[in-house]
């Protein structure tokens, strides 16, 4: 685009982060730092992941493709990423990942990366030090038990109980590592990082607790929580509570996190030169829907993310039409006046961000694989481990299709917010209309993916067959993708 005083951007994605778990969204949230960044930036208030899980939502963001496109596979290996085309335009380009399993070589997420680091622990010699490498969340319950002797240790020393606890979430790693990127690098960049500390189990430090609530949440009654809804346990409407309020916990915490990153940007002199690009991967359920964490389905509690580009200089402005997150790659490539793959599915945002133009009015479509069960595991690493679920979205309506049988679900979202009053069985005229200006997308886009080839997979670090290796796959199980 070439209109925009733009030489560097820094892309935060933040794991698990539902819209309504930021200030900017919903007033009631504490973000601070995100909130500043979205009122001197633009918030697309209609934001929506292209899927439910991070694999079925970055290829979107990091390659501007709907997932299983071109090889019927989760990852972005052979695709046009992001990373890619700006290195190949010759800026400095790094990514640091805390930990996602998801987010690796393997599924190809370090294609154009001068610097990729994905904080996946390397095994070390003895049994216990491979199974904590591999199983790094049991560090955070380990860390959470002992926290009441670490904390009488600390007011013995006379320090405060503001630490984070041990760095399970690698948000420490990951902050460190794009401190010194910035620091060390000379000429225009592109900087990517990705925050799991919204990412179950929520494992907050306890100033953040204190921060979102009230209500004390002592050792005792986190560890109750996340030991219930692990074990998979009946949840109370007090347990529910306080998942929720480790979880707001967790996003303050990333959000303070963020806020350190723009200090270091405004320390090596470049804020003003940097455009700042923050999204959620997909959300987080609360049993809006009858369950916690983000199992497959494709309601607005899993769908609907917070997406807010700042770029310096611009005015702030709120977008009420909807976008997906494939735009992500094209406004990025344009703001840096690097062109576009042809390939790429998203439109640019960019002359939105500068100026303020509507985006096209286009319906987001989002995807995801449920086997018969809908918390069976492991996650669908094809289209043949389950039955497609499509669903399309405008401003006001939600169209789901369970392809394979032909089922479907329409919700009003104004007027029903929760999506819990379904119009597909007896629709008016108007529903009727929406389903058949939807159903077609639905059909096609089923097409689409499908013609990459279902049960295809690829991945020089797996078997030959494409299968993840031992060390990726027990990290999957440690955050719970079994």
């Amino acid at each position: 685009m070439g209109d925009a005083d733009v030489s560097n951007v820094v892309l935060v994605t933040v794991d698990s982060l539902r819209a309504d778990a930021v200030g900017a969204y919903d007033g009631t949230r504490h973000t601070p730092v995100i909130d500043g960044i979205a009122e001197r930036g633009t918030v697309f208030d209609h934001a929506f992941a292209t899927g439910n899980w991070t694999p079925f939502s970055f290829p979107s963001i990091l390659a501007s493709k709907d997932v299983f496109t071109g090889t019927g596979d989760i990852g972005v290996e052979g695709s046009s990423t992001l990373a890619g085309t700006l290195s190949d335009a010759e800026l400095s380009t790094a990514g640091f990942n805390a930990a996602n399993g998801f987010l690796t070589s393997h599924w190809g997420y370090d294609d154009g990366f001068d610097e990729f680091e994905p904080f996946v622990a390397s095994v070390g010699s003895s049994i216990y030090s491979r199974y904590l490498a591999t199983h790094p969340t049991v560090e955070a319950w380990i860390q959470l038990a002992a926290s009441p002797l670490r904390r009488a240790g600390s007011w013995v020393r006379g320090e405060t109980d503001d630490r984070p606890f041990l760095d399970t979430s690698r948000m420490f790693d990951v902050e460190h590592a794009a401190t010194d990127f910035i620091e060390g690098t000379d000429g225009p960049f592109f900087l990517w990082i990705h925050y799991m500390d919204a990412h179950t189990p929520y494992v907050p430090a306890p100033r953040y607790i204190r921060e979102v609530s009230s209500n004390w949440l002592g050792t005792h009654r986190m560890l109750h929580a996340h030991t219930r809804t692990g074990l998979g346990l009946e949840v109370d409407e007090r347990t529910l509570e306080e998942l929720r309020t480790l979880y707001q916990a967790a996003v303050r915490q990333i959000d303070a996190s963020i806020g350190r990153v723009l200090e270091t940007l405004s320390a090596a002199g470049v804020d003003d030169d940097t455009a700042v690009v923050l999204a959620g991967d997909h959300g987080e359920e609360f049993q809006e829907h009858g369950h916690l964490a983000h199992y497959p389905k494709l309601y607005d509690e899993l769908i609907h993310v917070p997406f807010v580009v700042d770029v310096p200089g611009s005015s702030g402005r709120r977008i009420d039409r909807q976008v997906g997150l494939d735009a992500i790659p094209p406004t990025v490539a344009d703001l840096l006046d690097v062109d576009l793959p042809a390939e790429w599915t998203g439109e640019s945002l960019a002359s939105t961000v500068l100026s303020g133009d509507e985006p096209a009015d286009e319906p987001v479509i989002s995807v995801t694989v449920r086997d018969e069960d809908v918390t069976a595991q492991p996650i669908p690493r094809s289209l043949d481990d389950g039955e497609l679920y499509v669903s399309v979205r405008d401003r006001e309506w939600t169209y789901i299709e369970n392809v394979d049988d032909g089922t479907t679900e329409l919700y009003h979202r104004p007027s029903d917010p929760l999506q819990t009053n379904d119009r597909s069985t007896d629709p008016s005229e108007e529903e009727r209309a929406v389903i058949d200006r939807f159903a077609p997308l639905v059909e096609a886009h089923a097409e689409s993916i499908r013609a990459g080839g279902a049960g295809e997979t690829a991945g020089e670090e797996g078997d030959a067959d494409g299968s993840v290796d031992e060390d990726l796959n027990a990290r999957l199980e440690a955050l719970g993708y079994r």
